[in-house]
């Protein structure tokens, strides 16, 4: 049996709720110590993978190594995706320059994402794909469909940062301009 298109993205959407509430903020809610990266992908490297651009053409990862990548999964739906895609066109905009390039993986209907880019002037490139896209933030360890979810990658092509929600300003301060 299989499932159509908007039941999938609705058990999507569930999961999504789930991983947030049992995941980081939970834990930060509950404790005082920080959550620790913990993650088995810290240190290797990165997963290649090719996705369609909003005009259709195809795109790998391998294209930009060499620049330290900040990989964003979201989706048009996700309030904490909406809010940090600002702060991604800055930093973009500020330290492309010096190698950094954030790449966007959207996990949503193109013209939702389509409209959201216009309206924010999102420069750096887009990917998106539905069940494609979610196998590749699988790959980089988003076993629960978490959104936002963010990696950063050093310009050795090794993961030296996962972000399970949303990337702050002081997060991305500590954790990519050391990189560049």
């Amino acid at each position: 049996m299989t499932l159509n298109q908007p039941l999938r993205i609705a058990l999507y959407v569930l999961t999504f709720a789930v991983g947030m509430w049992g995941g980081k903020r939970l834990m930060q809610h509950f404790s005082q110590e920080p959550v620790p990266q913990d993650e088995p992908l810290l240190g290797q490297p990165a997963p290649d993978f090719c996705l369609p651009d909003l005009q259709g053409a195809e795109h790998c990862a391998a294209a930009w190594q060499g620049k330290v990548r900040v990989i964003n999964f979201w989706a048009a739906w996700c309030p904490p995706c909406r809010r940090e895609t600002p702060l991604f066109v800055e930093l973009q905009d500020e330290y492309g320059a010096r190698g950094l390039q954030f790449i966007g993986i959207a996990i949503d209907d193109h013209d939702k994402v389509q409209d959201f880019i216009d309206t924010l002037g999102v420069e750096y490139p887009m990917l998106i794909g539905q069940d494609k896209a979610i196998a590749v933030a699988k790959r980089f360890g988003n076993r629960f469909g978490a959104l936002p979810y963010t990696v950063v990658i050093d310009r050795e092509n090794r993961i030296q940062h996962i972000e399970r929600g949303e990337l702050t300003r002081q997060e991305a301060t500590e954790y990519v301009l050391p990189l560049l």
